[in-house]
């Protein structure tokens, strides 16, 4: 059978990497994931996103205005608040497309926290360059040129010295240089 589209979409949540932020509040703009949220599931949603660690010093908490597009806000900021409405959703599918592709690294580490307690218990499709993203994935398919060229887990594609190792050994050769 052929799935509704509405069907459909009423089961996938997506956390971009702009998020889609709108004039209005805080609140507002996090309520977009389920129109009939209670506050109090808003502002749960907001506390496992991190939300709740800036919301609370906005002038009006929630109700503070976030300006179009959210320009009031950080990129991190912005982020949490896509998976805000994600986590409000609680779809069965979560995809996450480069979620964390432009986070400084405090940012990310917040994220990432979010991130993880959103994934538990769906499907999750992780679209990412940064391998630390995927590093911890059931299954990571490697693509080049449109095509999957390696499955498997980490481990797995590790121990085949294909694409994905030289991937990581790429990019330990510029952390060691960044480090060093």
């Amino acid at each position: 059978d052929r799935i509704r589209r509405q069907a459909l979409r009423e089961h996938v949540g997506i956390v971009p990497q702009e998020p889609i932020l709108f004039q209005g509040t805080l609140r507002e703009n996090i309520r977009y994931g389920r129109l009939d949220a209670t506050d109090a599931d808003i502002e749960r949603a907001a506390q496992m996103a991190n939300v709740a660690e800036f919301a609370e010093r906005l002038p009006e908490g929630y109700d503070t205005p976030i300006g179009e597009r959210g320009v009031t806000l950080s990129g991190g900021q912005r982020q949490r608040v896509a998976i805000a409405r994600a986590i409000l959703k609680d779809p069965r599918i979560l995809i996450l497309d480069e979620a964390t592709s432009a986070l400084d690294n405090r940012s990310e580490a917040l994220v990432r926290e979010a991130l993880d307690r959103l994934m538990l218990g769906r499907t999750t499709l992780v679209i990412a360059h940064r391998l630390s993203t995927v590093r911890t994935a059931d299954q990571i398919a490697v693509m080049s040129e449109g095509k999957i060229v390696e499955n498997g887990t980490h481990d797995e594609l590790l121990r085949n010295n294909g694409a994905y190792a030289a991937l990581v050994q790429a990019g330990e050769r510029n952390v060691a240089v960044l480090d060093g």
